[in-house]
């Protein structure tokens, strides 16, 4: 029998928390001798991005961290999520680091911990430092290697402080919106390309994980965060169930396939033959890539639903990565996407937390043993304060409630879940959107930078504070 709402209940152990990625949030792009990233050259260049908003101020926490963490210590949180900016730290990718960058975080982990808030640092959210890519960016085998050289570095200043490590967010990303489609930048729309990406990033992890592990002692955990896709077939029917392999190949597979096991899917391969031989893949990559996890970070917003694509079909198909003409998926020219049944949020995302569901037990089966994290799930609404300078946003409230008792489902279930990161602690530049979609917990005033929770937050802190779900209504 269900047990009653308000009775839903986590491990004592579960951490709480709330995520944010440097770009997104901490502004000062010039300051302390950061250089721009891949990022700063893409929302300069006219077209890019919404209304041609950037990230050089965005909330200002490089500024206003103080009064960040503070905030997280007032609602409850237990853990934070942030990025380390590369070009702050390594501003062109090499050599030595710059101290005053890496000052910025140390003052922030030593006042998260003096607040009791665990930080969980990501070492890559897609800042790529511009003269990276310069010298070609993710397509190219030196960005691995200069990334193990960043690792390191952070890892010897931080480690000693810092328990939770994630290598890289969302690789998918990175490789297929940036060099695919370039939804993302650095804007670049070269299929083959996309597919080195990947494999240089794979390549990354692993040389960056066995970095890490040179320099921090051994109780620390290191983790990536893959944003797989729960993949659908419309139907049952062979070429619909041959298309959602083909896009379960190229969205989890291309990842977990050689960080998890060492490979590279054959269907995966057969499926990209005519966009690119693979022959960048040397000798001892796999095994470089292959190093052992100590936890996996999962990212989820909606799922995915596919069908094989009508030959007579003309124009691009729409499949939630943006509008553009390119396709983000080479090799996948007989797939078609369709829209999910169901509320959407403002992204035009599907809400589906059986989606979440699938995706945590479906990795309790690809990695048993292995715990996972949550590090990113939330919504955009368009929130707005009311009269008396309130943000009341019930939609949110009934998404986190609805996913977190996924979540609990699945611990149910037997999968080994220890912790949630909400995306996101507060409002901010939301990538190509620009100012233009809310996920933040916090509401911000762009113009004054006022920092208000909203009602959600104050659930979720609640939620953090008592390890059960409040009800939907009331907090």
């Amino acid at each position: 029998m269900p047990e009653p709402e308000s009775s839903v209940s986590f491990p004592p152990a579960f951490l709480w928390g709330a995520a944010t990625s440097a770009y997104q949030i901490e502004g000062a792009v010039r300051e302390g001798g950061r250089t721009p990233s891949i990022w700063d050259t893409f929302s300069h260049t006219p077209g890019k991005t919404a209304g041609g908003e950037t990230g050089d101020i965005a909330v200002d926490h490089y500024h206003r961290f103080r009064e960040d963490v503070a905030l997280m210590a007032e609602l409850g949180l237990k853990a934070y999520r942030f990025s380390i900016s590369w070009p702050r730290v390594q501003p062109t990718g090499r050599g030595p680091a710059v101290q005053v960058g890496l000052d910025f975080y140390r003052r922030l982990v030593d006042e998260l911990l003096s607040a009791g808030i665990k930080p969980a640092i990501t070492l890559y959210h897609w800042d790529l430092p511009q003269e990276l890519e310069d010298a070609g960016g993710w397509p190219e085998r030196d960005t691995a290697l200069r990334f193990a050289e960043y690792a390191q570095i952070v890892g010897e200043a931080l480690g000693d402080r810092v328990e939770h490590w994630i290598t890289l967010n969302e690789p998918w990303c990175s490789a297929f919106l940036g060099y695919g489609s370039g939804v993302h930048a650095p804007g670049r729309t070269e299929p083959a390309a996309s597919l080195r990406a990947a494999h240089h990033l794979n390549l990354a992890h692993g040389l960056g994980t066995s970095a890490l592990r040179s320099v921090m002692p051994a109780r620390n955990s290191i983790a990536v965060s893959l944003n797989s896709s729960v993949v659908r077939p419309v139907s049952q029917d062979p070429a619909d169930l041959a298309a959602a392999r083909t896009i379960d190949d190229l969205a989890n597979g291309v990842f977990h396939g050689p960080m998890l096991h060492g490979v590279y899917p054959q269907t995966l391969l057969a499926a990209t033959k005519s966009v690119t031989d693979w022959s960048y893949v040397q000798d001892g990559d796999l095994r470089a890539i292959h190093q052992p996890l100590d936890a996996l970070g999962l990212n989820y917003y909606t799922p995915t639903l596919v069908s094989a694509a009508d030959p007579e079909a003309k124009g691009p198909r729409a499949d939630g990565h943006g509008s553009s003409a390119h396709s983000p998926w080479p090799g996948a020219d007989n797939v078609a996407f369709h829209q999910t049944p169901g509320e959407r949020t403002e992204m035009g995302w599907t809400i589906d937390p059986s989606g979440l569901h699938e995706l945590i037990m479906r990795y309790t089966r690809e990695a048993p043993g292995l715990p996972l994290y949550i590090t990113e799930n939330g919504a955009a609404y368009d929130d707005k304060p009311d009269p008396d300078g309130r943000v009341h946003d019930p939609e949110r409230i009934a998404y986190l409630h609805g996913h977190l008792s996924a979540v609990r489902q699945a611990i149910t279930d037997g999968a080994d879940v220890r912790g949630y990161y909400l995306w996101s602690l507060m409002d901010n530049f939301e990538w190509a959107y620009g100012y233009g979609k809310r996920f933040g917990a916090v509401y911000v005033d762009y113009a004054t930078l006022e920092r208000t929770p909203k009602s959600s937050a104050l659930w979720y802190g609640e939620a953090a504070r008592s390890g059960t779900l409040p009800p939907v209504e009331g907090v």
